[in-house]
């Protein structure tokens, strides 16, 4: 079954959400990550990519959407620097799986746009990878790329950093290959990212005085380890028969709930982290 019209305006709103905050705003968290003073570059590609979210599919929407994907590949560029020391730190694989995952979900939206079903999948899921790629993709991998870096001197920081993006990368690949290897990678993001929220709990948020910091971070921990149950009983959902929420019911609860109580969370969290102690965290 599809999405309900009702799903798809939700769909559409969080994905506007990523492209106009959580991007934006998590990129000051990776030095580096988008040339000083262009800010404004960015935003002329992620405001026309959001107006086409609220118009018919068409010529006029995919147009409008084609400047999101010119700086999301320019983004995706950004990660080439980080791309020689990818394997010597776990945080470094996050940072760049982070600067890569929003041309994929620009990918999708200019083919979703224009009604194209990109490698035969349904305008739908299309739809669908638009929101997965900005927040199980972007803000996922950012903030494992953080909190392994904060939490280094644990083993689960570096697992948390690592496991994200071998996670994220499993379901795309899953997208492609069946179900069983998109259970596989819901399964490894999942852990990655329970690894996370426990380092969030027991390190990072301890070590912060700031009250709305701290609000923040416990909200994100506690919500990312509820959604990310209803991921995996998703996945499952479609190799084995358990019983698992509709697809328009994952969106108002998993998706609603990651994009605001973990991702927005999340970012804001770690930029007034990085504002108290003069220096913005680095997930490279």
């Amino acid at each position: 079954m599809g999405l309900t019209d009702w799903a798809r305006v939700l769909v559409a709103a969080l994905v506007g959400l990523g492209m106009l905050v959580i991007v934006p705003l998590g990129l000051d968290l990776l030095p580096g990550a988008w040339p000083a003073g262009r800010r404004w570059v960015w935003f002329g590609g992620a405001v026309p990519g959001a107006v086409s979210l609220w118009l018919p599919r068409g010529p006029l929407a995919a147009g409008l959407a084609m400047p999101y994907l010119f700086v999301a590949l320019v983004l995706a560029a950004r990660a080439w620097p980080r791309l020689r020391t990818v394997f010597e730190t776990p945080a470094t694989a996050a940072a760049v799986t982070a600067l890569v995952t929003p041309s994929i979900a620009a990918g999708a939206l200019v083919a979703e746009r224009v009604g194209y079903r990109l490698f035969g999948f349904r305008l739908d899921v299309l739809a669908l990878t638009e929101a997965h790629f900005h927040y199980a993709g972007f803000a996922a991998a950012l903030v494992a790329g953080l909190v392994g870096a904060y939490g280094g001197g644990t083993r689960g920081g570096p697992a948390a950093a690592l496991a994200v993006p071998a996670g994220t990368g499993l379901v795309l690949a899953g997208f492609f290959v069946g179900d069983w290897l998109e259970l596989a990678g819901a399964a490894v993001l999942t852990a990655g990212m329970w690894i996370a929220a426990v380092i969030t709990l027991r390190t990072v948020r301890p070590g912060q005085s700031d009250p709305v910091t701290r609000a923040l971070l416990a909200v994100a921990a506690v919500v990312l380890t509820a959604t990310m149950v209803l991921a995996l009983d998703w996945a499952l959902g479609h190799v084995v028969r358990v019983p698992h929420l509709p697809l328009s019911w994952m969106v108002a609860t998993h998706g609603l709930a990651n994009a605001l109580g973990f991702g927005l969370c999340s970012v804001l969290a770690w930029r007034r982290m990085g504002r108290r102690t003069g220096a913005g965290p680095d997930g490279a």
